[in-house]
């Protein structure tokens, strides 16, 4: 991996910790949300007229995928509304690789190789550090893990749907696109009770628009790496948004990070990274 592709890689990772931090640092984690999911999609309109389009074999998938991301959404409201996003983002994102490779074992018939069996570790371990960080703590935290690991649950299920989906798109920048733009109209179905706040909120907080940029922006940069370098390599690269989550949490949101707290961020980092290499 060259040195620009890298870097590149590493931003992808901080402008997905960036966002999420953004939604987490606004106070309504509801609105803003639907801001990015939204901002998002309108950047991905703009841009569909000029790709090519998916096949009509992936068009199934294209609808499974954009309902369970509305769902994601759905749920990361939720978890960001009263949890620490030090506490729930790498839950969230550090069990998935975890669940993928589970659940995918019965489709594929492939057996787990050392290297996974040690991820598995890695991450469970992780998983019971931060439970034990919160034992005993108040009822909303021992909330936040459940609802992380509900999340971790449907980002499994969105990346084995893309897994198989994509391959039957031939056009995997477009595909990726028609995802992002029908996810944002569901969650702004969700946000129909409330749209008379959106707008107002979205003038007090224009930064959050920024947000939809990088969340396309951070899924596009990763896919431009993996054709500079080993797919491997470059998700495993990613799951460093762990570290600049916790990092963003501890310096910039001021939440209260643990030492057991920091150790279950990096044991889940490091599970995440070796179970994308294996």
């Amino acid at each position: 991996m060259s040195g620009a592709v890298l870097a590149a890689v590493l931003c992808a990772a901080l402008m997905h910790a960036g966002w999420n931090a953004m939604v987490k640092a606004r106070g309504d984690a509801f609105l803003s949300t639907v801001t990015v999911a939204a901002s998002a999609g309108i950047l991905c309109a703009l841009a569909l007229p000029f790709l090519p389009q998916p096949a009509q074999a992936s068009w199934p998938f294209i609808l499974a995928s954009s309902l369970t991301q509305v769902l994601y959404y759905a749920l990361l409201m939720e978890t960001y509304r009263e949890g620490d996003i030090s506490h729930a983002y790498p839950l969230m994102r550090g069990c998935a690789p975890l669940i993928v490779a589970v659940l995918g074992l019965p489709f594929t018939g492939e057996r787990l190789a050392a290297l996974q069996w040690l991820a598995i570790g890695l991450i469970c371990g992780g998983v019971l550090t931060m439970v034990a960080a919160v034992r005993g703590t108040a009822l909303s935290a021992r909330r936040t893990t459940l609802l992380a690991l509900a999340t971790a649950c449907v980002i499994a299920a969105y990346t084995l749907i893309d897994g198989i989906g994509v391959r039957k798109s031939g056009a995997p920048a477009a595909y990726t696109l028609w995802i992002f733009l029908l996810t944002a109209l569901g969650v702004l179905l969700l946000a129909r009770r409330r749209r008379g706040e959106l707008l107002p909120f979205v003038r007090r907080h224009p930064v959050l628009l920024g947000g939809g940029a990088m969340t396309v922006g951070s899924y596009g940069v990763a896919l431009w790496a993996m054709t500079q370098a080993p797919v491997a390599t470059v998700a495993a690269l990613r799951e460093t948004s762990i570290l600049f989550t916790t990092a963003i949490a501890l310096l910039v949101l001021r939440e209260r990070v643990g030492p057991l707290r920091l150790l279950g961020a990096a044991l889940i980092a490091c599970g995440a990274a070796s179970m994308r290499l294996a």
